[in-house]
């Protein structure tokens, strides 16, 4: 694990979307977290050592299966995710799209279709344990603070692509730029400032604070699926994942957040753990 030694920073951003504000200082301690999120290798070997299922291969508290994107056949309206996001039967961790896709050659790509009980069974497994949003965030920034990218101030410096993210018109045609449609392998971006891999970008990772209710006429979700409901309970997700395209959802950012229900498991939603100092 990589060690983040205490101090004080600026959390959240005035600039983006109203989710974020306000911006605030937040003194933090030091703490440890893992340098990657946490690799289909690794639940696997979760999995294997204890017989886990996780929520979206049981059926006992509803359909057994979880939300997948598909890209739409061209331009659709950006205000309803459901042209993109679909409920599939079958979805899992191990078969992320659905009925007969597989894990081969995804060994070190991160564990999505996990639900936050997942996420937090994994980690008690591991000695570790999720982390606090501001946890997140502060390490996502590497040293950064007050950038609004976690390498600097653009977000294609020299024109290079610094995290896995969607190029092209959403949702529809992803030109993967970045070399990536769908999710990479951990790594396959340069590391932050603290040597983190894929704080930004590849999958959303899940932390244990709950999101505050939207403000009225906010609209705090973009890539990530149904509106939020005042009468849910909602955790926050950090970083941004391969879906966030800059005419639609710049949350590619430590400070971006989006709102999740803590049974939702998505193809591009996955974790990694911290230990107290």
């Amino acid at each position: 694990m990589a060690w983040i030694p205490g101090g004080r920073f600026c959390m959240g951003s005035d600039v983006f979307y109203p989710e974020e504000r306000p911006a605030r200082h937040v003194e933090m301690g030091g703490f440890w977290i893992d340098p990657g999120p946490v690799s289909n290798a690794d639940f696997g070997a979760f999995v294997a050592a204890t017989g886990y299922r996780t929520l979206a291969e049981r059926a006992d508290t509803g359909p057994a299966g979880a939300l997948v994107f598909r890209p739409t056949d061209g331009p659709v309206p950006l205000n309803d995710p459901s042209a993109w996001w679909h409920f599939v039967h079958g979805a899992c961790w191990q078969a992320p799209e659905g009925p007969g896709s597989i894990l081969a050659g995804r060994e070190n790509h991160p564990v999505v279709q996990v639900a936050l009980a997942d996420a937090r069974a994994y980690a008690a497994w591991a000695g570790k344990r999720l982390p606090a949003e501001a946890e997140w965030e502060y390490a996502a920034r590497g040293g950064r603070d007050g950038a609004a990218y976690a390498w600097g101030a653009e977000p294609n410096p020299g024109g290079r692509h610094l995290a896995n993210t969607w190029q092209g018109g959403f949702p529809w045609a992803d030109s993967a730029e970045d070399g990536f449609a769908g999710t990479s392998p951990i790594g396959s971006f340069p590391p932050n400032g603290y040597g983190l891999a894929d704080m930004i970008g590849n999958v959303w990772e899940w932390t244990v604070d709950v999101f505050a209710p939207p403000e009225p006429g906010a609209r705090p979700v973009c890539c990530g699926g149904a509106e939020p409901e005042k009468n849910q309970v909602y955790y926050a997700v950090k970083g941004g994942s391969f879906l966030c395209a800059p005419a639609y959802c710049q949350r590619y950012r430590p400070a971006a957040r989006q709102p999740q229900t803590a049974d939702t498991a998505t193809c591009h939603l996955g974790f990694r753990c911290v230990r107290d100092a």
